[in-house]
């Protein structure tokens, strides 16, 4: 039976995961949350990585704007943490997925960015998981998997969508920026193409390479503003647009985080539907996207 252990399984995409992979009845999980193994902790990560196939790791600093403030700390975990897992799996034969992020881009592109741009990040989150993919890449050439993926919602932490039906009990109005761009990827969606992913590595039908994974489309934060209230039943008038200049935050944001997904669809492996399609699935489902744990 393939053994395969999920790092972060506490968080938003990692409890997506953990649930993905519960009905594969052919793999072993072990799912480890942030309290169970700290992965800024060598000795802890060599023992829990030894006898798994696979490792996903989901395990991040997710905070971009404390990151800016505390670059070090937040560093640790998506940078140096990556490494302690990659020279684990290196170690005992694993192979990897690391979830990365388009934050490791500048945010200057007006076309899609492939999974060779160059990399150019803007800001300290952005930095720290770049250190993360170049650990992957030099010490498991072979065996290393990076998926980047953006803009993120889902039933499990904090995110954009549960933050503007929060808002929405407490205002009038909403100003959202309309000059971001990107591609909204609900945590789910993303899971099960983590797993399909995991299975052609295993299987050798994928090569060990980087891959981009978002919803397809694009839209604004503006624009995924309106989309959600129109679902919640909301007047979507309600929301105004503003220039990211208006707002006062700790770490820049990429103006443009349009990922193309070519390498993934050359792999042969099951496409990511529209961004639109996929947040009317969320909020239909059993576990919608404003239940923030």
């Amino acid at each position: 039976m393939t053994r395969v252990l999920v790092t972060g399984a506490g968080g938003m995409l990692g409890r997506d995961l953990r649930d993905v992979l519960a009905a594969q009845a052919e793999l072993k999980v072990t799912a480890a949350t942030r309290a169970e193994l700290d992965i800024t902790d060598p000795g802890a990560v060599r023992a829990a990585v030894a006898e798994h196939d696979l490792v996903i790791n989901c395990a991040a600093w997710t905070n971009v704007d404390g990151a800016e403030e505390h670059e070090e700390a937040a560093t640790a975990v998506n940078g140096h943490g990556v490494a302690h897992i990659a020279r684990a799996c290196a170690d005992s034969g694993a192979r990897l997925i690391q979830v990365s992020t388009d934050y490791v881009f500048d945010g200057e592109a007006d076309q899609p960015y492939d999974e060779d741009a160059p990399t150019a990040p803007v800001n300290a989150y952005g930095r720290g998981k770049l250190v993360g993919e170049q650990s992957v890449t030099r010490l498991l050439p072979d065996a290393g998997y990076i998926v980047r993926t953006a803009w993120l919602y889902g039933a499990n932490g904090p995110n954009f969508v549960a933050t503007m039906l929060r808002l929405a009990q407490q205002r009038e109005h909403l100003d959202v920026v309309d000059d971001q761009h990107g591609q909204p990827t609900w945590s789910h969606t993303l899971a099960t193409r983590l797993v399909a992913l995991a299975e052609a590595a295993l299987t050798g039908r994928a090569a060990p390479r980087t891959y981009h994974l978002t919803c397809t489309g694009r839209t604004t934060w503006y624009h995924l503003a309106r989309a959600v209230f129109t679902l919640h039943g909301l007047d979507p008038d309600r929301i105004r647009p503003i220039g990211s200049d208006r707002l006062r935050r700790p770490a820049t944001r990429p103006a443009y985080s349009v990922l193309g997904h070519s390498r993934w669809t050359a792999a042969g492996l099951p496409a990511m539907p529209d961004w639109h399609a996929t947040l009317a699935a969320a909020f239909a489902s059993s576990a919608p996207p404003w239940k923030v744990s």
